[in-house]
């Protein structure tokens, strides 16, 4: 399979066609190859436009959903970020190339240790990896400059907006399956924040979410 052809095509015809132009965000995902995060069994579609599965009937985003993920909160080489579901690895990979340093939490601990081999094999060293439910954020290298959750959550949780620093950036995905809203929460002073909704799509929520009350009549 011609990697290369698949890569150029996933850059232009997915991700540019879904309004992502920051320049930085095009080019990281050019130079790094997200098939070799992927499953073998599910390589030949790691540049596709499909929700790949992996272990515990968990998902990767899609290509262009972590792509607008990462313009949306802007990051600088100065940030601490939290990522709140390890998954693949590539996107914790994105993540610490942007960045300066990346807090990544997993509850399943086969995600955690595979991402010690594929962070080593693409010389990523600022990456401090967990094995924990971060459902509610991770309080503990808390305040982040940036949070991304890889995984959708049923009710927003406040607590994750609380994690933030003064100017920080949420990347989270909200509501129900089939329609959820993807959301970019900045906070503004101690005591306020902005929400502002994205783009809409459907992702399997993180174990351990809240979940509305259903009444009952």
């Amino acid at each position: 399979m011609d990697y290369e052809q698949a890569r150029f095509n996933m850059i232009e015809q997915q991700v540019r066609t879904w309004d992502v132009l920051d320049q930085q965000v095009l080019d990281l995902m050019g130079s790094v190859h997200r098939e070799d995060f992927i499953p073998d069994t599910y390589k030949k579609v790691a540049l596709a436009d499909v929700n790949i599965p992996l272990l515990h009937d968990q998902v990767t985003m899609t290509p262009k959903v972590e792509a607008r993920a990462l313009q949306a909160v802007t990051i600088s080489t100065t940030d601490k970020i939290l990522e709140i579901g390890t998954g693949c690895t590539y996107l914790t990979t994105l993540l610490a190339m942007s960045g300066k340093h990346v807090v990544s939490v997993d509850i399943h601990p086969e995600f955690t240790q595979q991402a010690i081999k594929k962070l080593s094999d693409h010389a990523v060293k600022n990456v401090e990896l967990h094995t924990g439910n971060a459902v509610n954020g991770w309080a503990a290298g808390a305040p982040y400059n940036v949070i991304m959750v890889t995984g959708s959550l049923p009710i927003l949780n406040p607590e994750l907006e609380q994690q933030l620093q003064v100017g920080g950036r949420l990347f989270v995905i909200v509501g129900m399956s089939p329609v959820m809203s993807a959301m970019l929460i900045t906070r503004t002073s101690n005591s306020s924040w902005t929400r502002k909704a994205l783009f809409e799509t459907d992702l399997p929520a993180l174990i351990g979410a809240d979940t509305p009350v259903k009444f009952r009549f």
